[in-house]
C-alpha cells in the first residue's frame, strides 16, 4: 500500500451539470439544488488501492444499512445525512451492493451522490445475491446473472459506470472462466472500471487470477474479506496472495459486528449480540477472544477513546488493509471512525492486543 502525502484540497463548489455529467439520472432522482456546503477534509488519510491505481479514503463507508428491510435500516432522509457527513469528513470511497435491501441501499446512495462531483467519488458494488428481483437467474455469477444485475445496479445508482464490481462470494455452479469472461466483457464495455472479490478460499482465489492471466482477462484487484483483532484466520494464505498480486485489502466487518465496541459481557446479553451468537459467528467464543476483548478495553481506557476506535486504529496501522469497510447508521460513530486515523498505536500496544489470539474456525466463504 502506499499512502499519499497528505489530504487534497476540496474542489470549490460548482454548478449543477445537468443530468449529472450526462449520465442518465437514476429513476427514483428527485430534483434539487447542487450541494455546495465547503468540505474541510479533517484529518482523512488517503491510500491507493491496490493495483487500481485509485486514491481511495482509508475509511470506506458500508451502506448495507441503507434501506427498509430491517428497523434499525436508515430510510432516505437518514442514509443521505450519513453519506453527507462522510463526504464532510473526506470520505471518498462507498460500497453496497445489489442484494442489501432489495437494491434500496444502491438507490439511496446514488440519490445522494448525484448533488456531488461524481469524478471524486469512487463507488463499489457487488453482485451474487438476488437484489430486487428474485428468481432462478437473480442470483449466482453467470453471464445472464451479472449483465442483468449490473444493468439494474447502474440504472439504481444513476451511473453508467461503477469504480469496482466485486463478486459477493464464489459461485461454485459456475465455471470461474464464465464468469470473468462476463466481468470483463463488462470493463471493455466501460460499465465497470475495475473488478474485485471477496470471501473465498485463498486457492479459488489464485486459480481466478490464473485464469485472468491465462485467458488475457480482466483481473481481481481487490479483496474484500472478513478480518479483525478475533478474526485473523486470513493471513494464513489469502494475505500473501494478496501481497505477492498487490491485491487491495477491504475488510468487512472490522469490528466483529460489535464485539469489540463493547466488554465481552455486555456484548453477549445485547440483541445483536443473540442474533450474532444464533448466526455461529465465531468472534466472541475464540479461545483467546475474551482476552482480546479485555485488552482492546484496556487500551481504550489508558488512551481515553473507544474500544471501537482502537479496533479501527489497529486496521488503519496494519500492512495487510487499505481500507476497512466501515457499517454504521450513527452520525457519531462514522466521526469517531474518522478520529480512530489518529490514534497511535506503539509496536507493544500492536503486539498486546494481538498476543491472545488462537485459530478459529474459517467463517465467512459461504
Amino acid at each position: 500500500m502506499r499512502d499519499s502525502e497528505g489530504p487534497r484540497k476540496a474542489m470549490p463548489p460548482r454548478e449543477r451539470p445537468q443530468a449529472r455529467d450526462g449520465r442518465r439520472p437514476p429513476h427514483h432522482f428527485r430534483e434539487r439544488p447542487l450541494y455546495v456546503r465547503p468540505r474541510p477534509l479533517f484529518g482523512m488519510e488517503y491510500t491507493t488501492l491496490g493495483s487500481t491505481g485509485m486514491e481511495v479514503s482509508k475509511v470506506c463507508l458500508g451502506c448495507m444499512s441503507f434501506g427498509s428491510q430491517d428497523d434499525w435500516m436508515l430510510d432516505e432522509d437518514e442514509g443521505r445525512e450519513l453519506v453527507e457527513r462522510a463526504i464532510d469528513l473526506g470520505v471518498n470511497f462507498f460500497d453496497t451492493a445489489n442484494t442489501y435491501s432489495a437494491g434500496e441501499s444502491e438507490e439511496i446512495l446514488g440519490d445522494v451522490l448525484a448533488h456531488y462531483d461524481r469524478d471524486e467519488q469512487v463507488v463499489a458494488t457487488k453482485v451474487r445475491f438476488s437484489g430486487a428481483k428474485d428468481h432462478r437467474n437473480a442470483e449466482g455469477l453467470s453471464r445472464k446473472t451479472i449483465e442483468q444485475e449490473l444493468d439494474h445496479s447502474l440504472d439504481r445508482l444513476g451511473m453508467d459506470t461503477v469504480d469496482l464490481y466485486q463478486i459477493h462470494r464464489w459461485d461454485d455452479d459456475t465455471p470461474i472462466e464464465t464468469t470473468l469472461r462476463a466481468l470483463d466483457d463488462a470493463v471493455r464495455r466501460g460499465q465497470v472500471r475495475h473488478i474485485g472479490a471477496s470471501s473465498m478460499w485463498a486457492h479459488q482465489f489464485q486459480e481466478a487470477l490464473h485464469v485472468s492471466d491465462r485467458e488475457g482477462l480482466a483481473r481481481f484487484e481487490t479483496m474484500q474479506d472478513l478480518y479483525h483483532l478475533t478474526y485473523r484466520e486470513e493471513e494464513r494464505e489469502m494475505y500473501r496472495v494478496c501481497e505477492k498480486e498487490n491485491i487491495g485489502v477491504l475488510p468487512w466487518s472490522p469490528l466483529a459486528a460489535g464485539y469489540l465496541t463493547r466488554p465481552h459481557d455486555e456484548f453477549t446479553s445485547t440483541a445483536r449480540g443473540e442474533h450474532e451468537i444464533d448466526y455461529g459467528t465465531p468472534y466472541h467464543e475464540g479461545p483467546g477472544s475474551e482476552e482480546i476483548n479485555n485488552r482492546v478495553e484496556e487500551l481504550a481506557e489508558d488512551k481515553g477513546v473507544t474500544m471501537a476506535q482502537i479496533a479501527l486504529a489497529w486496521h488503519f496501522q496494519n500492512d495487510n488493509v487499505d481500507a476497512p469497510i466501515v457499517g454504521t447508521s450513527s452520525i457519531e460513530h462514522l466521526e469517531a471512525a474518522v478520529e480512530a486515523l489518529d490514534i497511535s498505536l506503539s509496536d507493544s500496544d500492536v503486539e498486546y492486543l494481538e498476543e491472545p489470539y488462537h485459530p478459529v474456525p474459517v467463517f465467512g466463504h459461504e
